[in-house]
């Protein structure tokens, strides 16, 4: 099994939102991506993977969703659909998000992995390139990029040195 991680930040001090995205692969299953995120506004918010893992520039360095095999954007379930296209997640009254979610297209082994690159949460609703926006079919209208983070390869929970490399580092 494949563990990785991501740490959500705001992309500028005035915005409070942070959060932890987990996944998790088994090789050739879906992935299960468990979110937790405080700090929105109530209601619904696009949620993507953007192409670059690259942050220098706040969430906009992130560029595209990412999209390996040059698709529209469309809904998770959808054959037609960017890679990083998972739709939306609902905060609730106190501005959180508690789910899990399990995607096939998302891959954290082979070519077209998403470790590396940038998770994003937008300020508005994702219309899933059905909204007849100019930007329904790129972006999904959903607004500005309120916070995001790299996804990483995650280390185990806690990490005990046996007693044997602890002699070994020690001499």
């Amino acid at each position: 099994m494949v563990k990785a991680v991501c740490v959500l930040k705001g992309d500028n001090p005035e915005i409070k939102v942070s959060g932890t995205i987990t996944f998790e692969q088994e090789e050739n299953a879906p992935t299960k991506i468990e979110i937790n995120i405080k700090g929105l506004k109530p209601g619904e918010h696009g949620f993507h993977v953007h192409e670059f893992g690259d942050n220098t520039n706040g969430c906009t360095s992130a560029g595209p969703h990412f999209n390996p095999f040059n698709k529209k954007h469309g809904a998770p379930n959808d054959e037609n659909r960017h890679v990083g296209d998972l739709g939306n997640v609902t905060a609730n009254q106190a501005g959180e998000v508690q789910t899990v979610i399990t995607d096939k297209q998302i891959k954290l082994l082979g070519p077209n992995t998403i470790i590396g690159r940038t998770m994003v949460i937008h300020a508005d609703v994702d219309d899933l390139g059905k909204g007849g926006h100019e930007l329904s079919f790129t972006t999904g209208n959903a607004g500005g990029r309120l916070a995001c983070g790299v996804i990483g390869i995650a280390g185990p929970k806690e990490v005990q040195p046996s007693p044997e490399s602890y002699r070994r580092n020690k001499l």
